[in-house]
């Protein structure tokens, strides 16, 4: 039962989070007035939709305690159900994205209820198995997925009269399904389904003895972050009127990963920051575009061995510290 301090709490920090999510909310309205090329508009975009996948795969790694390395196997499904189902099989853009986030919940369901029995490394390589296969099936199976050369004539999607066709009209429908999903995991990880999953991730014995399905949790914020990365996956598929298996293979689901450890784990607000530095390092540093992954892996390794906890929230714990720290010399 929460206490009167506890609702007092709980207010504040609605009313701000509230407020923040205004702001930023401005902030992007504004935007494509701001910045009128269509270049950093398109990487705009493409930092929402990574931002949908990261913020569903952080609550799977930051607040259930688990990993994994086949989130973009989810993130493939969604946009390969799409671009069929609208392409190949003519059906409505919107009711077909709505199937494919239901068929991605089952799939994570199947997947998820033998591999997490597992834990630690022995479930990272089961989920990146997962990856591995999804990925050779869109390879292989070229007469419905089209190979290696991709799929294409993917139409854009539409509200009305509205086509969302240039990349100011996507920025609109993009990062309004992005802040909406901010909001749902910001409330998720303060609600008592969000409490329980920080007791899971701090010690799943002790979460038990208190009372947490562990089990179950874990099913549920599995499912959850494979429907997040399967609407984000449609949206980049209507987004390009294009996909290839390239875009879904083992490097973009640690590339996932790399975002949720660099904006830091369990810090939701954190994983805008992460999507948006990992997409933006190669346009920063195009001459290294050939070892980008390479470049990847080690900020991860770094960023693990100095600041765990996540960069994000790893200076924002320094500054704390040192303001501390001054204020009590004073």
């Amino acid at each position: 039962m929460m206490t009167a301090k506890d609702n007092l709490f709980y207010f504040v920090y609605l009313h701000r989070t509230g407020l923040t999510v205004l702001a930023l909310s401005a902030l992007l309205l504004v935007w494509p007035l701001l910045e009128s090329n269509p270049y950093n508009l398109g990487l705009s975009n493409l930092i929402a939709i990574y931002t949908i996948v990261v913020l569903g795969l952080n609550l799977f790694i930051g607040y259930a305690g688990q990993i994994s390395l086949g989130h973009a196997a989810f993130f493939a499904i969604g946009a390969y159900g799409s671009a069929i189902g609208t392409t190949t099989l003519g059906g409505p853009a919107w009711p077909v994205m709505i199937m494919v986030a239901l068929a991605a919940a089952l799939v994570a369901l199947a997947v998820g209820l033998p591999t997490l029995k597992l834990s630690g490394h022995y479930l990272a390589m089961a989920t990146l198995g997962f990856n591995i296969v999804v990925y050779t099936i869109l390879v292989q199976w070229d007469h419905v997925t089209g190979g290696p050369s991709g799929f294409s004539g993917i139409p854009y999607l539409s509200i009305g009269s509205v086509v969302f066709d240039n990349e100011i009209y996507f920025h609109y429908l993009v990062w309004t399904v992005a802040m909406i999903s901010l909001l749902l995991c910001l409330n998720l990880v303060r609600s008592g389904v969000g409490r329980g999953l920080a007791a899971l991730a701090e010690d799943e014995t002790a979460a038990a003895a208190l009372g947490v399905d562990t089990r179950r949790s874990k099913i549920k914020v599995f499912i959850l972050s494979a429907v997040l990365a399967s609407v984000a996956g449609s949206l980049f598929a209507h987004c390009y009127a294009f996909v290839s298996p390239d875009s879904f293979n083992i490097f973009v689901s640690v590339d996932f990963v790399i975002m949720v450890v660099v904006g830091g784990m369990g810090s939701i607000w954190g994983t805008l920051f992460g999507a948006a530095l990992i997409t933006l390092l190669p346009e920063w540093i195009e001459a290294l575009e050939s070892y980008k992954d390479i470049i990847h892996g080690l900020i991860l390794v770094l960023i693990l061995l100095f600041l765990p906890q996540g960069l994000v929230t790893g200076i924002v714990d320094v500054v704390r510290s040192r303001i501390a720290l001054s204020r009590h010399h004073a």
